[in-house]
């Protein structure tokens, strides 16, 4: 689906969706948990459904309900199963080592982009504990055997995903286990999201294995930074936008977008992208708009959805703007949008950051592939029409 939006600001009040991230988490941990778990989720997307279905495979009972989900624990552990990832990072990075805590001989299929994600050093450290991992086809990687507790050490430097599926599993083996991590630690507020949602649990991540997840009863999803973001921005650009059902508070590394706008408005700051990577498309867009910015330790940003360096910069470049990178840093000028065609590349933020420049463009701004949003925010463009936004939208 393409849509063409004419340019023009926005007005209204949106309520922040559930936080993907969090989802994702505590799905987990009521899979695993000693009762069923209500869990109070308004919006899905494709990622937490992915994860549902996989956590399914594993044996929970995971229904729909009009106000989230009822989980209901795995009472039996199946001896092979079949994991449909679809095209989250998410699901895979976090659930391949409990498989393998699980001892379940498990097939993940991938989509999209996921398979040439990297999964090392992921991959060397539950083999030297203990499972192996194979990829049967270009889009599969099969886990069989089973982790040993024990000691174990990953570097911090390519994702915090890892880091949060080691501590998942590690917590669902019997036996003691430590877990080092080496080297500087990228997007650390993920792993202290991690945490808290084992805590809400009863499993206390600095004392690994022995515990046991105990269900809270009920939990509510709280309200996510990271596609809040995309209106928070639109607001800080001149339209008359309110984000409800926000926690300052939250462990959000995303909620850093309050405190970097007002930065982007009024000066040429200099960001460090490395605990927010998925901020960068649409603070690019507000520097582009303002007076530009640097953002460093963009590295990471080069194996998201989308090659996202590459992406934002053509982005940019498609609406009349100015940008430059080199292997660690973008540099985005302060030239203003005209309009024109970006290609989302599959990468929902490109889309969305491509609606929010559309807000300050002088001509019109078509995203082709604008149904990549599903994966994060399925009701972005129907909230983006309530605000205001005139678009057309064309199947191809």
């Amino acid at each position: 689906m393409d849509v063409t939006i004419q340019p023009g600001k926005l007005r209204g009040s949106v309520p922040a969706i559930p936080s993907k991230s969090q989802a994702h988490r505590l799905l987990i941990c009521a899979a695993f948990a000693d009762g069923a778990t209500v869990l109070r989720c308004a919006d899905t997307n494709a990622d937490m459904d992915a994860t549902a279905g996989c956590l399914r495979a594993l044996g929970a009972g995971i229904r729909r309900t009009e106000t989230g989900y009822l989980v209901t624990p795995a009472s039996r552990i199946p001896d092979t199963a079949l994991l449909p990832c679809g095209e989250s990072g998410s699901t895979l990075r976090f659930l391949l080592p409990v498989a393998g805590a699980l001892g379940v001989d498990a097939v993940f299929r991938m989509e999209g982009r996921l398979p040439r994600r990297p999964l090392s050093p992921l991959w060397e450290e539950m083999e030297r504990m203990g499972c192996r991992l194979t990829r049967p086809t270009e889009d599969t990687v099969r886990c069989q055997g089973k982790l040993q507790p024990g000691d174990y050490t990953i570097d911090g430097g390519v994702s915090s995903q890892f880091i949060t599926g080691l501590l998942l599993a590690l917590s669902l083996l019997e036996g003691n286990s430590h877990l080092t991590i080496t080297g500087k630690i990228e997007s650390r507020p993920y792993i202290d999201m991690t945490e808290k949602a084992m805590a809400l649990f009863g499993v206390d991540a600095k004392r690994l294995g022995g515990q046991r997840f105990r269900s809270p009863g009920e939990i509510t999803v709280e309200g996510d930074w990271s596609n809040a973001a995309f209106f928070l921005t639109a607001k800080a650009l001149g339209s008359d936008v309110t984000v409800t059902g926000l926690s300052p508070d939250s462990p959000q590394g995303d909620r850093a977008a309050a405190a970097l706008l007002p930065l982007l408005t009024s000066g040429t700051p200099t960001i460090c992208a490395a605990d927010i990577p998925d901020l960068v498309p649409v603070l690019a867009v507000a520097a582009g708009a303002c007076r530009g910015a640097v953002f460093t330790d963009i590295r990471r940003l080069r194996l998201k959805e989308s090659d996202r360096v590459s992406s934002v910069i053509a982005m940019l470049t498609a609406l009349g703007g100015k940008a430059q990178a080199d292997e660690n840093t973008m540099t985005v000028s302060g030239t203003g949008f005209t309009g024109g065609i970006v290609d989302a590349k599959n990468d929902h933020r490109i889309a969305m950051a491509a609606a929010v420049a559309a807000t300050v463009c002088e001509a019109p701004v078509t995203v082709r592939g604008a149904e990549c949003v599903s994966k994060s925010y399925p009701r972005f463009w129907e909230e983006y029409r309530r605000l205001g936004g005139n678009y057309e939208q064309y199947l191809r």
